[in-house]
């Protein structure tokens, strides 16, 4: 028996090691997790979040999914924000009673059905037909918060009509302060309540993996994007998108600095976010210059090589902040015990970007509505399985990191 333990060892360390290994994971990234023959056939059939990538990878062109599957440079950080989940464990508690579980919460004044939203991705017709309109519809079914993208490929206003309420709007800023307010003041005709200004392109990017996979795509693709991967992944200009018209196209001045944000402040009456946060200096910057939140990010891994995942940076933006300044975060959130970590570090409420882009790709709408459901639920679960059923009792009490209490 032991003979045969001890071959069966030596045999699958050869396969780890054989070049053929190497390919087969070359042409399946996704590896062992979702094999292709137990990939859901609709929807409703998915178990979990991942569940839905290799059906997003095989509907998409290379140059889509490479778009969206991207980090910079050697994509450490990308990797990291899922890797950094481990470094947290979660403490169980028994015999609590856990039979009405509440997941409703409060984001600027604002109730919310649960701690979880839609956070902006960009070009979202790249991955389904009905971009946006369909990610608006799902998360009016769900009950869910939508932020809308500069870049998006529908204007702001069918979304709203297709959310029922105007969403959360990020911007990327235009160079020309001209251009910022005529930007600004449409999105607050439209009635979006929340700005929310990414600042972690303001200094450029890397991503070495969507110009790989662009050059992998044969297509024209000036079809359906205002540039072609082939002019390169890292192009700040995105004129043609239809909130842009009108302006350059051009996005992210790189002299931009903390009077900016005061000049926003002075430009607007919505309420302010910073998103792109990544370490605690910036965030007590924020809430000094009268920001009204901040978002802990890092770009989906797709702006600075930091190596840190946005899990590991949320506890220092959370102390230097205080616990009564929102902060919220993204980056690589894929289960509901994920949701639960950050939770309890101090978020109050969690962004997702991958994730319901994996669904939309796959199956519209109704794959975005089942992302969220499976989150919900995964959520619900393990609140009871902490013994946490209200948010409010979900705090670092629930939580080790590395073993330890934080």
């Amino acid at each position: 028996m032991s003979y045969h333990l001890s071959a069966r060892r030596e045999f699958l360390r050869f396969l780890a090691a054989s070049p053929l290994a190497a390919q087969a994971l070359a042409q399946n990234p996704t590896g062992p997790y979702t094999p292709a023959y137990m990939a859901p056939a609709s929807a409703k059939d998915a178990l979990d979040v991942m569940d839905f990538e290799p059906l997003a990878r095989k509907a998409l062109p290379p140059a889509h999914w490479g778009y969206m599957a991207t980090g910079v440079d050697d994509d450490l950080t990308l990797n990291m924000n899922r890797e950094a989940f481990h470094h947290y464990q979660l403490r169980a508690r028994r015999l609590v009673d856990v039979a009405a579980v509440d997941l409703k919460t409060e984001v600027l004044g604002v109730p919310w059905d649960m701690p979880i939203y839609i956070s902006a991705v960009g070009s979202q017709r790249a991955f389904h037909p009905q971009g946006e309109l369909a990610t608006a519809r799902a998360a009016k079914a769900k009950k869910a918060m939508q932020m809308l993208s500069t870049t998006t490929s529908t204007p702001v206003e069918e979304v709203a009509k297709a959310l029922g309420r105007p969403p959360w709007f990020q911007l990327y800023m235009p160079p020309m302060w001209s251009e910022t307010e005529k930007l600004v003041k449409r999105v607050e005709a439209a009635g979006c309540p929340v700005l929310v200004w990414t600042i972690d392109l303001l200094g450029g990017r890397n991503t070495e993996t969507a110009s790989r996979f662009a050059r992998q795509d044969t297509r024209e693709c000036l079809s359906c994007h205002a540039t072609s991967p082939k002019a390169g992944a890292n192009t700040s200009n995105m004129a043609g998108k239809p909130m842009l018209d009108g302006l350059s196209g051009a996005m992210n001045p790189p002299e931009a600095t903390w009077a900016y944000v005061d000049r926003l402040k002075k430009l607007t009456k919505m309420k302010l976010i910073l998103k792109g946060i990544d370490i605690g200096e910036d965030a007590r910057l924020a809430r000094e210059h009268g920001v009204d939140a901040v978002i802990v990010s890092n770009h989906g891994g797709r702006a600075t090589e930091t190596g840190r995942g946005t899990i590991d940076i949320l506890p220092e933006v959370v102390d230097a902040v205080g616990p009564q300044f929102p902060v919220l975060v993204d980056g690589g959130f894929r289960r509901g015990s994920d949701i639960y970590k950050a939770l309890a570090i101090g978020a109050r409420a969690v962004g997702l970007g991958r994730a319901y882009i994996y669904g939309l790709s796959a199956f519209g709408q109704e794959g975005v509505e089942r992302v969220l459901d499976i989150l919900r639920d995964e959520l619900t679960l393990t609140m009871r399985q902490c013994g946490t059923p209200t948010l409010a009792q979900i705090t670092r009490a629930s939580l080790l990191r590395n073993g330890t209490r934080i």
